[in-house]
C-alpha cells in the first residue's frame, strides 16, 4: 500500500512509522487514520519486525484530531454524526490505533519529538515505551472541548502516572512537560533534541537483537499482570511442560514460526555461561516435545 500521510520504513528488524502532516502538526484526518491502521496491521503481521517506533514529522508528534476535516461525517460517523455513528467511527479509527499499539506482541516505542495532544497523547501513551526531548509535551486536549478521551486515555493515564496524577491530567487538561514526564515515569528517557532519534533507535536495536519470543511473551504477561493477581501470573511461569505448553496455547502463532526459547538463550548468554544453556535446554526439551505433540507443530 502506498501511503501519503505517513511513512513506513523497515530495516534491521525495526519498523519506523512517521506521521507525515507536518504543516498540520500531524493532526489526524481520515486518511492518516486509515493509513496508520493499515501500517500497524502490516507491521503486526510481518515476522521480520521485532520492534516498532512511531514518531512525527516536523515539530510535533501529533496534535490530535484534525477537527475541521473530521466534522463532516454526517449521520454515518465522523465527529458530528449520531451517537452510534460516532461510536463506530471511533472504534474503527482512533481506538483501533490505540489497541493495535498496546496489543501488538512486538515492543512499541514512541519517539516523541514534540507536543502530543489529545489522540496524539493517547497514541504515545499506548506504546510500551516513550523517548523524549525538552520539546516533548503531553496534554489531554479532550477536556478542553468538553469531551471524554476517545482513544483510551481514561485507561492509560492512571496506569502510567498513578491514580492521583492521572486524574489531575484527565480533569485539568494541563500540559505535562518533558522533565516532569521523565520524573514520574511517563518518559523512559529524556535526551537533547539532537540526540532523540539516535536514542530511540538505539533502544529499538537493542530490543530487536534480543530473543523475540521471550520478549513477546514478556510483553503479553506484563499487560496481563495489570488485570490479575500475582498468584496466577506466577503459576503461568512454572518451569513444567504442562505450564509452558498451556502458555504456548495462547501464542500458537509464535510456535509455528519455529522460534524457540532455547535459541533465545543462546543469543543472549555469554560463552562462559553456556553451561546454563545446556542445563536449561533440557527443561525446554521437555516443553518443546509436549508442545509439539499438543499443537502438532514442529518446533
Amino acid at each position: 500500500m502506498d501511503f501519503e500521510t505517513i511513512t513506513l520504513k523497515k530495516e534491521e528488524h525495526i519498523a519506523v512509522i512517521t506521521l507525515n502532516r507536518p504543516e498540520r502538526m500531524n493532526a489526524v484526518n481520515l486518511q492518516l487514520e486509515q493509513e496508520l491502521v493499515a501500517a500497524l496491521d502490516d507491521v503486526a503481521r510481518d515476522d521480520e519486525v521485532r520492534a516498532v517506533v512511531i514518531t512525527g514529522a516536523g515539530r510535533a508528534f501529533c496534535s490530535g484530531a484534525d477537527v475541521g476535516s473530521l466534522s463532516g461525517g454526517g449521520s454515518e460517523g465522523g465527529l458530528t454524526g449520531t451517537a452510534e455513528g460516532m461510536r463506530r467511527y471511533l472504534r474503527s479509527g482512533f481506538q483501533k490505533v490505540t489497541l493495535s499499539l498496546q496489543k501488538m506482541d512486538k515492543p512499541t516505542i514512541a519517539m516523541v519529538n514534540g507536543p502530543a495532544v489529545g489522540a496524539g497523547c493517547d497514541f504515545a501513551f499506548a506504546c510500551d515505551m516513550r523517548v523524549g526531548s525538552p520539546n516533548t509535551r503531553f496534554r489531554n486536549g479532550f477536556v478542553r472541548i468538553g469531551l471524554v478521551p476517545g482513544a483510551g486515555g481514561t485507561w492509560l493515564y492512571t496506569r502510567l502516572m498513578g491514580l492521583g496524577r492521572g486524574l489531575e491530567f484527565l480533569f485539568t487538561g494541563d500540559f505535562l512537560d518533558a522533565e516532569q514526564a521523565e520524573r514520574i515515569g511517563v518518559l523512559n528517557k529524556l535526551v537533547p533534541a539532537e540526540e532523540l532519534e539516535a536514542e530511540a533507535m538505539g533502544l529499538a536495536r537493542k530490543i530487536a537483537k534480543g530473543p523475540p519470543i521471550a520478549i513477546q511473551l514478556s510483553k503479553m504477561q506484563a499487560y496481563k499482570a495489570l488485570e490479575v493477581d500475582l498468584e496466577p501470573v506466577l503459576a503461568n511461569h512454572g518451569f513444567t511442560a504442562d505450564a509452558l505448553a498451556s502458555e504456548l496455547a495462547e501464542i500458537d502463532a509464535l510456535a509455528r514460526d519455529g522460534l524457540v526459547l532455547r535459541e533465545g538463550l543462546k543469543i543472549t548468554m555469554p560463552e562462559e555461561n553456556r553451561s546454563f544453556v545446556r542445563i536449561t535446554a533440557s527443561v525446554f526439551d521437555t516443553y518443546l516435545k509436549s508442545a509439539e505433540k499438543k499443537h502438532s507443530v514442529a518446533v
